[in-house]
């Protein structure tokens, strides 16, 4: 605890002027470096949490630069001559907008006369014309807000009986009706007899800071809470996603393991963050009369939303393939039901029919890439029969298709995750598309369909994508 001052205690000596300068001119740089921050940082989002958290705490840095610039200044300046001083209507009128200069006050009480000494600034602090004196540390408690009066009482107190200096906050009501913060440093003087003969504070009024800090506080709580649901959801998302997709990781062999019967395997490979859990699925069943389903999909969007109707699909799907229905009649039921949905959404998929008897691909497509079918060591895709994304009009039919596969075909079914690109290449296929062609002589050599999708998974898994991605690859057997 600091000593009390004396009463007859020298004057401080003031600091060099060039040094005090320095730290100004750096003060300045430093507030013009982040109030370029600042106005970067207007122009984001206003409902990103992040964004506005940001941007509080430059209001912030910005609100503490400008305060240690004013007191840097007075500091260079010193105390002014009596006669220099200017009054109070033309320190008002010269004083800018949020400037310290006038939320900064001092004060003295001497308790031998019951004399009260205020500061020009500190009238204005409170509201309070010059002429009506300043107020007595009797009646200063009455200006506070109820809830304030004993801690100054007790502020006081503690100084007065005990020596000990203030620093402590409260609130007062302006004589405009608003309520200010005041942050009251001080000490008591002692006379040569070691007795309090006064005491001295220093006022200055934080409300702006305070408001600053507490939306800095609040914009904090709101990111947490904020980060706390996306993480919940991100949660939910990927454990209905990892309950919905089929189940098998290795190669999913068929009950019927005649010639022509199809030896399958998928794999599902996460966005590059892995934060945004997307829509794709892919499925494949043995369907009741012998033939057998394939279909890869993605829907629009992320999260808990994009999954659940993913689930919504994919169900649906299920149920029109076992009660037989043809590839491009299920996805024009397909697009009915996203339309019709109580959250519509946009999506692409493929849908197709393997009869293992005659070896027949009857398939159609909703707006997405065509599959692609690799034999004797190159790959090519299949002719695209026409279809719109799923939800994008009312009424649309899809086409279907039919190709003949032989022994040791390899079918890949991907979503546009996994091989997106906006350029072309050589033929106006492109070039994620020709990555996967360029497989071609690791499918003709692989035993198994596992091993195919263990070959596009280390092509395309350390690819930086900014949607997941799914890919089912179907080997017709020998």
């Amino acid at each position: 605890m600091p000593s009390p001052l004396s009463a007859d205690r020298s004057a401080p000596q003031p600091p060099e002027r060039d040094a005090v300068d320095a730290l100004i001119d750096r003060t300045r740089r430093l507030r013009g470096d982040v109030d370029a921050v600042r106005r970067d940082t207007v122009r984001v989002d206003e409902d990103d949490p992040q964004a506005r958290w940001h941007r509080a705490l430059c209001e912030l840095a910005v609100h503490h630069l400008d305060d240690l610039g004013t007191h840097l200044g007075q500091l260079r300046e010193g105390l002014p001559e009596e006669a220099e001083r200017p009054t109070r209507e033309e320190a008002a009128a010269d004083e800018p907008q949020g400037s310290l200069i006038g939320r900064v006050g001092s004060a003295e009480w001497n308790l031998l006369t019951d004399e009260v000494s205020w500061s020009d600034e500190l009238f204005r602090i409170f509201g309070r014309a010059p002429e009506a004196g300043g107020l007595s540390l009797d009646d200063l408690p009455s200006t506070l807000l109820p809830e304030d009066q004993p801690l100054l009482t007790a502020l006081v107190t503690d100084c007065l009986v005990d020596g000990k200096p203030i620093d402590g906050e409260f609130r007062i009501r302006h004589t405009d009706g608003r309520v200010r913060t005041l942050h009251m440093m001080g000490e008591p003087v002692l006379d040569t007899d070691g007795r309090t003969a006064s005491m001295w504070a220093v006022l200055r009024d934080v409300s702006a800071l305070r408001r600053s800090q507490q939306v800095v506080h609040r914009t904090h709580e709101s990111l947490v809470r904020e980060q706390h649901i996306a993480r919940a959801e991100h949660r939910a998302a990927v454990e209905l996603k990892e309950a919905v997709l089929p189940p098998w990781q290795s190669s999913l062999r068929l009950p019927d393991q005649r010639p022509g019967t199809l030896d399958i395997a998928a794999h599902y490979l996460p966005s590059e963050t892995s934060a945004l859990v997307g829509g794709g699925w892919y499925d494949a069943m043995e369907l009741p009369d012998g033939r057998t389903l394939l279909t890869v999909g993605d829907l629009t969007g992320h999260g808990i939303q994009a999954t659940s109707a993913m689930a919504v699909v994919m169900g649906a799907v299920r149920g029109m393939a076992v009660a037989g229905t043809e590839p491009g009649a299920l996805l024009g039921h397909l697009n009915q039901l996203l339309e019709t949905s109580i959250q519509p959404a946009l999506g692409s998929a493929v849908c197709c029919r393997f009869d293992p008897a005659t070896r027949t691909l009857d398939w159609a497509q909703a707006g997405h890439p065509a599959p692609l079918l690799f034999r004797d060591g190159t790959g090519r895709p299949l002719p695209l029969p026409d279809g719109v994304m799923l939800g994008a009009a009312s009424g649309v039919a899809y086409e279907q298709d039919e190709a003949h596969l032989l022994p040791g075909d390899v079918l890949v079914l991907h979503t546009d995750g996994l091989a997106r690109d906006d350029t072309s290449g050589r033929g106006g296929a492109r070039p994620g598309t020709e990555a996967l062609l360029g497989l071609a002589p690791r499918f003709a050599a692989a035993r198994s369909a596992q091993e195919c999708v263990r070959a596009v998974v280390e092509e395309f898994g350390a690819a930086e994508r900014l949607d997941d991605a799914c890919v089912l690859i179907a080997r017709v057997g020998v």
